[in-house]
């Protein structure tokens, strides 16, 4: 028998076997605003309003208006299931990341008899042709701007076709064949590549994939220094599935998409186009965003004409993510803390033993740092790391220094370092007026006036709760007997 390659359901089918990680539901749920809010208390983590908790993945069969349609929601919103589904241990996917963004698998390009995801098409020129009825996009609260893919990559490649990758966007359904894509200013790919069309005043042909193997979700959001312009992430993700990404050409653009996606939009970037974001719901509001506050509405977002869209047969899985949620962090984090060891180990070999971005920061705003410190000579390297981090990646706020013997992944264990191992006027640095993510809502003028000048400015944080070199014997844990068979007086 041949092996069945790699993609959403096969994953699935293996997750299934673990009832803890997995759940389905055959509950009618609506999934505007209903949908994320039954799942906010079952799994979804992260920075979202308590009560919330980690939990296990879980699949929607009965969502109302779309009876063919699966809504998928938490595949990610677990760090620990994240390492089960990579054949890793959660404590180091940075690691295995980094290895995958050093040995890439390209790519390649199969038939259309090959591509799944073109079983079923669905043209514009259909006379009931309306993406709304067609993709069962959630809205996260009632206030959202609207439905919102927020588990959708989007290929594509600059002109000349020299170039291309695939990057994630908040994407709104704004009527039966109009889209509009929040490209956030600087550092993707896709918004580059725009820049180049727009300059020449032509569409920009694009595919939308959605429903994807956590390799290709997770391998996407890598982004510059790490990979870049020119990267095209999907090979991380054939490295980290030991198995390439297969692609299809598009049906009514030029352009690629994933050939074993559940469903795929195709369509076109306008040059010079753009809508109110929240132009059907005049909220003032987008959707919620990984800080755990509410996206403001952008007035101009740009705009995607779809020209068709094609799924899988047989009840085709519409994958979402709640904004805040653990799944985010997992998104955005584990890469993040994956290009932060690369670059610290090029420039202070050996001293940065482990990366955390915990969900307090949504995966983007926060870092722990473990270093190693080994003689006086190391002393002040660990805070030379922070800065190195924060000199690469501008969406980084705060960064946590502790020693080897804290467990970065328990909060506990690293406020403990900064309650014993810290004094705050000699271990807090403060970098002031420098750049970070827009959607801190903290970042306005208004709020500092001293060291914010404009929207997208911040002070920056370091804590510094590394022992000096010279005193480590002073701060030597408590040392309990290693019991080996502990887990017997469990039975």
């Amino acid at each position: 028998m041949s092996k069945q390659p790699y993609d959403l359901r096969s994953v699935l089918a293996k997750l299934k076997e673990e009832p803890t990680q997995y759940h389905e539901t055959d509950e009618a749920v609506d999934p505007n605003a209903e949908l994320a809010g039954v799942y906010r208390y079952i799994g979804a983590g992260g920075t979202v309003q308590r009560p919330t908790q980690e939990g296990p993945a879980m699949m929607f069969n009965n969502v109302i208006g779309f009876p063919e349609t699966r809504v998928l929601i938490g595949l990610l919103a677990s760090r620990k299931r994240v390492g089960q589904l990579f054949h890793h241990d959660y404590h180091t996917l940075g690691q295995l990341l980094n290895q995958a963004v050093e040995h890439p698998v390209a790519p390649v390009t199969v038939s259309e008899e090959q591509a799944p995801a073109h079983e079923v098409v669905h043209r514009v020129s259909d006379p009931d042709f309306d993406i709304r009825k067609l993709i069962a996009a959630p809205t996260n609260t009632e206030y959202d701007a609207g439905p919102y893919i927020t588990m959708g990559l989007v290929a594509g490649s600059n002109p000349e076709k020299t170039m291309s990758d695939v990057t994630i966007h908040r994407m709104v359904l704004e009527d039966k064949d109009t889209i509009g894509i929040y490209i956030m200013p600087g550092g993707r790919h896709i918004g580059a590549f725009l820049k180049d069309y727009q300059k020449i005043d032509k569409p920009m042909p694009v595919t939308i994939n959605i429903g994807l193997d956590p390799a290709i979700t997770v391998g996407a959001t890598f982004e510059p220094p790490t990979t870049p312009l020119g990267y095209n992430e999907l090979g991380v993700a054939g490295a980290l599935r030991q198995e390439p990404v297969q692609l299809v050409a598009g049906l009514t653009v030029n352009e690629k998409a994933l050939a074993r996606a559940e469903f795929t939009i195709e369509g076109e970037i306008l040059p010079q186009t753009t809508i109110q974001e929240d132009i059907n719901t005049n909220t003032g509001k987008a959707m919620p965003e990984f800080p755990g506050y509410d996206g403001d509405a952008n007035p101009a977002v740009n705009v995607i004409k779809v020209k068709a869209v094609t799924h899988r047969k047989n009840r085709p899985i519409m994958q979402t993510v709640i904004g805040p949620s653990e799944e985010h962090v997992s998104l955005a984090g584990i890469p993040t803390e994956a290009s932060i060891l690369s670059l610290v180990n090029r420039a202070l070999p050996g001293k940065v033993l482990n990366v955390y971005n915990p969900p307090a920061g949504g995966g983007k705003l926060m870092t722990i740092m473990q270093i190693h410190k080994e003689d006086e000579a190391d002393e002040g390297i660990q805070r030379q790391a922070a800065l190195l981090a924060f000199a690469s990646f501008k969406e980084l706020k705060t960064v946590i220094l502790v020693d080897e013997d804290v467990d970065i992944f328990d909060m506990n264990d690293v406020m403990w370092t900064i309650n014993t191992r810290f004094q705050a006027d000699e271990d807090i640095v403060v970098l002031p007026g420098m750049r970070n993510h827009p959607l801190d809502p903290s970042e306005r003028p208004e709020y500092d006036p001293k060291s914010i000048r404009t929207r997208g400015m911040s002070s920056k944080l370091i804590l510094d709760g590394t022992v000096p070199v010279d005193m480590k014997k002073q701060f030597t844990r408590a040392q309990f007997k290693k019991v080996s068979d502990w887990r017997k007086y469990l039975k």
